[in-house]
């Protein structure tokens, strides 16, 4: 026999009788309002009774057995919002995810207020599986979770709330209110896609000179080379850097340069594994690296030196995509994006860089457009456009509550992916 699933809401308002859990409360007498925790994992004061009212949804639906399986906390979040979104008779009231001191959802009954809830779901659960009903029920989960992004109908001051309207199935009827895009689909998460391929532009510089400039898209990575004859069976496409006999003129200079790029033996290697970047030198010159302003300052110590054994990880999209969020909102600084290599000599930190022989910037083209288009649009033009240098991407015209939409969307899909895990 199989045991019966609950249904989200008399489920729900169970819990908010109770009481029992950190967060989960009616916010009104009438009991029509209450608030549900929601708070970012990538934050770092996250714990683990933030997500409980998640983990216990999957544990009474048997998605989830403590013990048995392992937990999956994105998708839990991500099955509970979709689980809510699905109901007619509820609806988003404010969305307060943002709040620095207590980031909570406040969800609201439009109809009839708790109504009557007294009957659980009769459909059986067999061979541990589901049933069918259940499996078209969490599939149709999965696409709407990702169509909760309309923008706001009344215009006003940019916002990251989800629409209050209940959801329901696109129709000839009324447009999509994207026209470029399929309604499920957020543009952004083409940057997690493992197949795609980012765009890097890398730029050298010897003594503080550009010597040169490139732009490649490369499915396993760059390696950044000194010679042409090298190992090409390693992974990554080789970026030869130039002679420095072509830009200087300071001998001495030129000699210390060669020595340099000698050493870099099978290169320093740069790839991309989901929302990181990772790197790694595979000769024997020591490399030190940070993500600072496009033009390096002085006084910016390294964030690192690349491991020669193993790859390090040297760039995370998760609290990129936090800080563009809060710099779209005015309340914080453009994040940063652009990687700096300095190889073969200690980092210039108490010095300009532009002293030190070799330095290596390499930005992806497409956090540089994400940054572009909230520098020069987000906040205050209807429109804008931006490229993100995917592969089989197309140029994306967005109004800026929608660009904020899916980016809120985006760093959800991230949410407990801290900076470690792949």
């Amino acid at each position: 026999m199989g045991t019966p699933k609950p249904r989200i809401l008399p489920w729900l308002v169970s819990q908010l009788d109770l009481g029992q859990l950190e967060g989960v409360a009616w916010v009104n007498e009438s009991r029509t309002r209450f608030r549900i925790p929601w708070k970012h994992g990538l934050r770092q004061d996250a714990q683990e009774e933030d997500f409980r009212i998640f983990q216990a949804w999957a544990e009474a639906t048997g998605a989830y057995v403590p013990g048995r399986d392992t937990p999956d906390l994105p998708t839990w979040k991500r099955n509970f919002r979709s689980a809510l979104n699905r109901k007619d008779g509820l609806c988003l009231a404010e969305d307060r995810s943002k709040d620095p001191h207590d980031p909570h959802k406040i969800y609201e009954f439009v109809n009839s207020g708790v109504g009557d809830f007294s009957q659980p779901d009769t459909s059986p659960d067999t061979n541990g599986g589901g049933s069918t009903s259940d499996t078209q029920e969490n599939i149709l989960d999965e696409l709407l979770g990702n169509m909760v992004l309309a923008p706001l109908p009344d215009p006003g001051p940019p916002s990251l709330a989800v629409a209050p309207q209940p959801l329901r199935s696109p129709s000839l009827d009324s447009p999509s209110p994207f026209p470029n895009l399929e309604p499920s689909e957020n543009p952004l998460k083409r940057l997690l896609v493992p197949g795609e391929e980012w765009e890097f532009e890398v730029t050298a510089f010897y003594r503080g000179r550009q010597v040169f400039q490139q732009t490649i898209s490369c499915p396993e990575g760059l390696r950044l080379v000194g010679s042409e004859v090298g190992d090409r069976t390693l992974p990554g496409w080789p970026i030869t850097l130039p002679d420095p006999g072509m830009s200087l003129t300071d001998r001495g200079v030129m000699s210390y340069v060669r020595h340099v790029l000698s050493s870099l033996g099978g290169g320093l290697a740069l790839r991309r594994a989901g929302q990181r970047l990772w790197a790694q030198r595979l000769g024997h010159c020591h490399t030190y690296w940070a993500v600072s302003e496009e033009l390096l300052n002085s006084g910016h110590g390294p964030d690192g030196e690349v491991p020669k054994d193993k790859e390090g990880g040297v760039f995370d999209l998760g609290p990129f995509i936090v800080d563009l969020i809060t710099f779209t909102e005015g309340s914080g600084r453009s994040p940063r994006y652009a990687l700096w290599f300095c190889v073969g000599e200690s980092w210039p930190q108490d010095q300009p860089w532009t002293k030190r022989l070799v330095m290596v910037k390499v930005v992806p083209t497409c956090l540089r457009a994400l940054v572009e288009i909230a520098r020069v649009g987000g906040a205050s033009s209807l429109e804008n456009t931006v490229d993100l240098h995917i592969s089989n991407s197309h140029p994306l015209s967005l109004t800026s509550d929608q660009y904020k939409a899916y980016l809120q969307d985006l760093v959800e899909d991230m949410d407990f992916q801290g900076p470690g895990e792949t």
